[in-house]
This record gives structure tokens, sequence and C-alpha cells, in this order.
């Protein structure tokens, strides 16, 4: 985005948030609906954004149709505020969102934008999580055919994809999916939870924040309510097993910038040829080094 791009002096007949009023009421009647079927995935008519498709349409739509003068909005790309995705949707949001708030403090937003994370600060029932999903059906993998992944969807037939569970672990002694892992919502749907990290799918369970997941590209819109479950597909005899950031030995490493061992972890190359691991949501790292300097102890 253009940095130095200003909206004309004459602005009044642009719309609050870029999309016009139509498109909001749309959106905001499909989120309805998505809110009342945990997990269904609602198709709605997807605007055409100033961006690639691919690049958050879906997550912004969502966020553009619900934000307010009032609400104070977070964007985040895999925990960073600071990624050239958040940025720039940030400032596009800020651009057409006239007097709403950013922040880059989990704590103090009320709508929060994410790519491919949960934030590690606990979410209240006053925020709403949008989450920019690539592919919203977990089916595609094992069904081409969208008519009859919907038939499967409505009927609850997933043992074409419990099949390729098997068959990983038949051939690797585990799963290997490490992202977008199928989650079952309600006890029927099974959802792709966009490309979050294992390490985050347990996060959806009983959530006391509303989840909304929208895909632009592919013209669907789902939710998990606040207070509902949401399972992750498995084996009765294997177990969920999220990432363990555990070293050789056994032990939990810790962020090497603010020594927290309760958060998901990005490896990082560094110049001299080793490895160092540190928080990969930015906010939660900063808070936690502002409580080791107070003197507080971090966990």
């Amino acid at each position: 985005m253009n940095p130095n791009y200003r909206l004309p002096g004459n602005d009044e007949g642009y719309g609050f948030g870029f999309l016009d009023e139509f498109a909001k009421r749309e959106i905001r009647r499909v989120i309805l609906k998505a809110i009342s079927i945990p997990g269904y995935q609602t198709p709605y008519a997807s605007r055409e954004m100033p961006m690639g498709r691919g690049f958050g349409t879906g997550g912004l739509q969502l966020t553009l149709s619900m934000i307010g003068p009032e609400d104070t909005l977070k964007v985040i790309d895999q925990g960073s505020d600071d990624s050239v995705n958040a940025v720039n949707l940030r400032k596009f949001a800020e651009l057409t969102c006239p007097n709403v708030a950013t922040t880059e403090h989990t704590a103090e937003a009320s709508l929060i934008q994410t790519r491919h994370r949960v934030p590690e600060t606990a979410l209240r029932e006053d925020q709403v999580l949008n989450f920019q999903v690539p592919y919203p059906d977990p089916l595609v993998i094992v069904e081409p055919s969208e008519a009859k992944r919907k038939i499967m969807h409505g009927e609850g037939d997933y043992a074409r994809l419990l099949t390729k569970l098997y068959e990983d672990l038949v051939k690797f002694d585990e799963i290997t999916i490490s992202h977008r892992y199928p989650t079952r919502i309600n006890g029927h749907y099974v959802i792709d939870p966009s490309p979050i990290p294992r390490y985050d799918v347990p996060k959806l369970h009983q959530s006391r924040a509303l989840l909304l997941f929208g895909a632009g590209r592919e013209k669907k819109i789902y939710a998990v309510p606040p207070y509902t479950d949401a399972e992750p597909l498995v084996f009765d005899d294997v177990p969920f097993r999220t990432e363990d950031f555990c070293t050789a030995d056994g032990q939990r490493r810790a962020c090497a910038r603010c020594g927290t061992t309760d958060s998901f972890l990005d490896e990082l190359n560094l110049e001299d040829g080793s490895k160092a691991w540190q928080c990969s949501d930015n906010d939660y790292c900063n808070h936690q080094l502002a409580r080791a300097d107070a003197g507080e102890v971090t966990q």
C-alpha cells in the first residue's frame, strides 16, 4: 500500500469501512447463520478487495463488516504485529475506518484479525477473533467435488478423512498434519481451523470469544461460537499431540528473549549457524519481558 495515499478531500461519498452497506448487511446475516450452525461453511458473495485473493480478503471483509468507531482493532500475522501482511491490513483499516483505534496489545482489542495464530493471551467474552482462511474445507484432500463434500458434511460422513489420518499412522507411526488440523465442532461439522499450528487447536475448545473464519477466495464463512466444543479429529487409542518444543533430554525450551516456557516458539537461524527459539506472539513476549523486568516470575 502506498503510505502517501490519502482519500480525496471531499470524502462524503466514501462509506465507512470501504465496503458498501449492502455488502456489510449480507456478511452480517451470513455471520448470524454461521453462528447458529457452528462449523457450517456458509456461502456469501465475497467482494473484490484492493488486494489479491489469498492475502486475507476473507478475514478483512469480516472485520470491515463488523467494526465500528468505538472498536479497537489488532491485526496479527503468525503472532506478529509487524509483518508485511499485518501492517498493510492494519493501515488499510486505519485509512478506511476513520477514528477507529488500533493496538498491538491483545488485552486492549475488541476485534482481532489473525493469520495463522491464536493469541497466547486468553481471550474474553467481549472480544471477536477473525481468522484469515485460505482453504475452508478439510474434505478437499479426499474429495474434489464440492457437491459431494456438502453431502458428506451434512451426513457427518468423515470416514475418508479418518482413513487419511490412519494411513499417516501406518506410514509414519503418527499423524503428520502440522497445521490445519481437522477439528469437529459441536459434535458434528469438521472444519479446517485455518493454518494454525496444532498447538493452537485446543484454544478453540470452549473459547470465551467468538471465533469467525473468512475465506474470501472460496467465498465461505463459518464460526465457532463462544463456549462451543471443538475437538481435534483423532482415534480413541491415539491421543492428540501438539508441538512440545522439548530438547533431546526432554527439557522444555524457553523463549530466548523473555524466558517463558508456556508459549508457541519460532525457530530462528542465527548468523553464527546456531539456532534460537523465540515467542511467536510478539505482544505476549513483550508482556512477559515486562513482568520479568518488574521482578515477576515468568512461567
